[in-house]
C-alpha cells in the first residue's frame, strides 16, 4: 500500500497508534458513532484501536480515503461477532 511505503508495515492490522492517528481520519458521523458505541458497549482503548483498524480496511475496501459512518458500523459489528464467540 502506498500509504506505508518504506515504514516495513505491510498492512492497516500493523499500524501503531501514531499511524492510527496519521491514516484513520474519521467522518464527523463515523466518529459520532464511534463515541456512541464506546459509551454503549463498553469498548476498551485496545479494542477502540482495532475497530479504526477495521473501519479502515473496510473504508480501503470501499475506495474511500476518508472512515465513513457506514465503515465504522460494519467495523462494530465486526467486534461484536468477535465478543459473542469468546
Amino acid at each position: 500500500m502506498g500509504r506505508f511505503k518504506k515504514t516495513g508495515i505491510f498492512c492497516n492490522a500493523h499500524m501503531k497508534i501514531s499511524e492510527i492517528k496519521k491514516h484513520c481520519g474519521l467522518e464527523p458521523a463515523a466518529g459520532r458513532l464511534l463515541k456512541m458505541a464506546i459509551a454503549e458497549l463498553g469498548i476498551s482503548a485496545r479494542a477502540y484501536h482495532r475497530i479504526l483498524k477495521v473501519a479502515r480496511t473496510v473504508a480501503d475496501m470501499d475506495g474511500s480515503d476518508r472512515i465513513e459512518e457506514s465503515h465504522v458500523a460494519e467495523a462494530i459489528q465486526y467486534r461484536s461477532l468477535d465478543r459473542r464467540l469468546w
